[in-house]
């Protein structure tokens, strides 16, 4: 039996004979920058991958030299605009489809190259395990265009900690490999030639372990630690995420970085 491949325009996915699901984030162009497409393909992946019991563990990947830049910058220019309704909406989707990558009963790994920022970075800090190569660069960059990082607020926290999470969050600084691992956004660095191998060895060693026992571990580890987000929650994380994104910094912050030029709030030097 061969590699079962589906295909949505923005996301890739593979499962081969073994069980093992590879996601693929399809938007080279942009940096992987992900927008409302993306997200409802990645939902609706992840959905198949929740409910297959053929499936056994989750790759995610970026494609080209990168694996995920966050959100498309011109996308949430247009999502400033609109209406409540929707602005809500927009927020929601990242909100939820991280949620769901947090909360998926079966294990995940990133595979991070390249850039990872904003809300790539919380789709690792959602994931089980993840392995970068050296040339990997993070940040959680959302303040640096005005915007907040509420939909991955609550996953980077878990992921590195309080302390971590308050320096790279509020300065929106840029980072490497080795500063991912130090502060356990990654857990393991490797070159890039030994990327794939060294995933691959991750994989067939979740492989090894029995897929009930598994789901039910990872269950119960989410909800003793509080890791499980509600409906309630999730709302008012996407609130915020929205509001902000409407407010008057989050539109300078965006025509800013869309016009390659400093934002009005950051003073000049004398």
């Amino acid at each position: 039996m061969g590699t079962t491949e589906t295909t949505a325009a923005s996301v890739l996915m593979a499962v081969d004979p073994r069980g093992i699901a590879r996601v693929t984030l399809n938007r080279p162009e942009v940096n992987n920058a992900y927008d409302e497409d993306m997200l409802a393909a990645l939902q609706a992946g992840l959905r198949d991958i929740a409910a297959s019991p053929a499936i056994r563990v989750v790759v995610i990947a970026g494609e080209g030299k990168h694996f995920q830049a966050g959100a498309d910058l011109t996308w949430l220019k247009r999502a400033a605009s609109y209406d409540p309704e929707r602005a809500f909406a927009a927020s929601m989707a990242t909100t939820r489809t991280m949620q769901m990558l947090n909360e998926l009963p079966k294990p995940t790994i990133a595979m991070v190259r390249g850039a990872c920022f904003g809300g790539g970075a919380g789709v690792v800090c959602c994931c089980d395990v993840a392995i970068a190569e050296e040339g990997a660069i993070f940040g959680l960059t959302e303040v640096r265009v005005g915007v907040a990082p509420t939909p991955i607020s609550t996953h980077m926290v878990h992921a590195i900690g309080l302390r971590h999470a308050r320096r790279y969050a509020l300065t929106g600084e840029r980072f490497d490999a080795a500063e991912a691992r130090r502060i356990g956004l990654v857990h393991e660095v490797v070159t890039a030639d030994a990327l794939e191998a060294r995933v691959g060895a991750i994989v067939d060693e979740v492989l090894l372990a029995a897929p009930g026992a598994v789901a039910r571990s990872k269950a119960s580890m989410l909800a003793a630690t509080g890791w499980t987000l509600t409906e309630a929650e999730m709302h008012g994380l996407a609130h915020d995420s929205w509001m902000q994104r409407a407010s008057a910094e989050g539109q300078e912050g965006l025509a800013a970085f869309l016009e390659k030029r400093r934002p009005s709030w950051y003073p000049a030097k004398g």
